[in-house]
């Protein structure tokens, strides 16, 4: 039982529910308000127990209130006070997470309980709260239950004890509400805790049935993929429990309209089972990238990446491209999130360097009678076409950012943003700082990928639970995966036997697409993670002075933030 509970959530038919209802002097949650309490708790539908007592308030019972209730002030006189009923309550609330808390409109009745708690100094349990009005409102049409009072719903449910306005039948009758409800629930796939605890909200009926989609599903890591009526692929997602992630989606806890929509067309799931956490969210990455699922939004084409490179020619420019040689890759800047990204880098690369941005393809002596542009008088081209001598520094100065040298752009870029703000041209310290943010950002991603793309073979192992999930990645693309409960050398070893087998690619991304090589570098560098092998061009480790030691400030900060540098490695 505890093994199904924790990969599926709590079975309805073994979770505790405890039915409650109040009777209060009628203002007000406060801690001594409560006048009658009535409780009973069930499971599986059998009443394993009943809690009742009436309360002493400590003040008269109002008219209007002994009316309604029956309740008299002589009839509280002999009551406990709420300090002798309430740690009898909570003990029969008990404690538990298969335990929920019931009641008709249960902000009333949790409100008075938690005042009670407040006033006697203890704390209120972390309980599930079903609150049954809520529930009734999706359950019942209003040609079923013209309103939600109990009274109405005990009629409409049949329940076998009628409502009084006394806690203990209140209860009673609820318990009965809820069953009804419940039995009614269960053809649309509620059928565990997880379920019910979205079931009063809107979620189409249509949707709901569709939960038996998720069954034969495996409980363990893996990746999934809707499937459309023509049988293509809608959309793909992974897990590390692909059955209770499915059984979501036909539930309110799914709130994205796209994706509902989805789910609506949807006729089956298929699911593939893998080792890993990492390996199934490399196979999403591959899928989205191969199918081009519709409803995936991101990473559907991730092998059009940009880099900047600069441009091989007597006076070199930069150049946005998607094909990088893997023995250019450390003299790259990228890869760049889109090709906006890039340009903005390009944009202050350029101006920094004072780096030629025409088009045209220079001499590498100077025409007699050339002319420089009106960039050269702006200060913003060394002008390589009337002085040749003179513009070799520029493409240099550009080389060494592209390479990672960052320190003097940053020196130059934070002085200018200071000086815009200091001249209240906040809108163009804004663009000027998103540049910079651009090129920062860029670098601090190439430092992460660069070990991974050179390298031949990277085996690492990073602890889970108690084993160890092992990797081996060549060239920035996963080769295989594996789990050790003991010792991971020996599985380690195992794996390499089997692993993929990657060769040298000529293009940086060409063994895997750069996201994938992203994910694989963020498990690499966690806290973790513990390398077993390494066979490659550069060491895996990340530079002394990096580019994530620079800290540009968001966008809500406007040209006045000054950026930070952060000192040490």
């Amino acid at each position: 039982m505890h093994q199904l509970s924790t990969d599926l959530g709590v079975p309805l038919e073994e979770a505790s529910f405890v039915v409650v209802d109040l009777e209060t002097t009628g203002g007000r949650p406060a801690p001594n308000s409560i006048a009658d309490i009535g409780a009973v708790r069930v499971r599986g539908g059998e009443t394993l127990g009943e809690f009742a007592t009436l309360v002493d308030p400590g003040e008269p019972i109002p008219a209007f209130i002994t009316a309604l209730t029956g309740i008299t002030t002589a009839m509280a006189l002999s009551a406990p006070r709420i300090g002798e009923v309430l740690p009898s309550f909570m003990e029969f609330l008990g404690p538990g997470p298969d335990t929920v808390l019931v009641a008709h409109n249960a902000a009333f009745d949790v409100g008075h309980l938690r005042a009670a708690c407040a006033g006697l100094g203890m704390a209120w349990p972390k309980v599930r709260v079903l609150d049954t009005v809520k529930l009734a409102r999706r359950v019942f049409t209003r040609d079923e239950a013209p309103n939600v009072k109990l009274s109405t719903l005990a009629r409409v449910c049949r329940a076998t004890v009628r409502p009084t306005h006394r806690a203990l039948d209140d209860a009673r009758a609820t318990v009965d509400v809820l069953h009804a409800m419940l039995a009614r629930l269960g053809p649309l796939g509620v059928t565990h805790l997880e379920d019910l605890a979205s079931a009063a909200d809107p979620v189409p009926a249509r949707r709901r049935g569709k939960a038996h989609l998720a069954e034969g599903l495996p409980h363990s890591p893996g990746v999934y993929r809707f499937i459309g009526p023509a049988g293509d692929v809608l959309y793909v997602g992974t897990s590390a429990n692909v059955h209770r992630r499915v059984r979501q989606y036909f539930t309110a806890a799914e709130t994205r309209r796209r994706i509902a929509e989805m789910v609506d067309l949807a006729v089956r799931v298929e699911a593939k089972p893998t080792a890993t956490v990492l390996e199934a969210g490399v196979l999403e990455l591959r899928d989205i990238a191969r199918l081009d699922p519709p409803y995936n939004r991101r990473s559907r084409r991730p092998d059009r990446l940009p880099w900047l490179v600069l441009t091989e020619e007597a006076h070199p420019r930069l150049s946005i491209t998607r094909a990088v040689p893997l023995d250019r890759v450390a003299d790259a800047l990228g890869p760049f999130p889109s090709q906006a990204q890039a340009r903005k880098a390009a944009r202050l690369v350029a101006d920094d360097c004072r780096l030629r941005t025409c088009t045209a393809r220079l001499p590498a002596i100077p025409r007699a009678r050339a002319r420089a542009c009106h960039l050269c008088e702006l200060g913003r081209c060394s002008a390589p076409c009337v002085d040749a001598e003179g513009a070799r520094r520029a493409p240099q100065e550009a080389a060494a950012i592209l390479a990672g040298a960052c320190d003097g752009l940053w020196k130059r870029q934070t002085a200018r943003l200071a000086a815009l703000a200091e001249l209240e041209r906040f809108e163009q310290a804004g663009a000027q700082r998103d540049r910079l943010g651009a090129v920062l950002a860029a670098q601090r991603r190439k430092e992460r990928l660069l070990p991974l793309l050179l390298s031949r073979e990277i085996v690492a192992a990073r602890r889970e639970g108690s084993g160890w999930q092992i990797a081996a990645i060549r060239y920035g693309r996963l080769a295989g995966t594996a789990r050790a409960q003991a010792h991971p050398l020996g599985a380690a070893e195992a794996l390499l036997a089997v692993a993929e087998a990657v060769g040298r690619p000529r293009l940086a991304g060409g063994a895997a697409h750069p996201e994938e090589t992203e994910l694989l570098a963020s498990w690499l560098w966690s806290r973790d993670t513990r390398l077993i092998a390494v066979s490659g061009e550069v060491p895996v480790a990340l530079p002394r002075r990096s580019a994530a030691r620079f800290r540009v400030p968001g966008p809500q900060c406007g040209g006045e933030a000054a950026c930070q540098a952060d000192g040490g490695t």
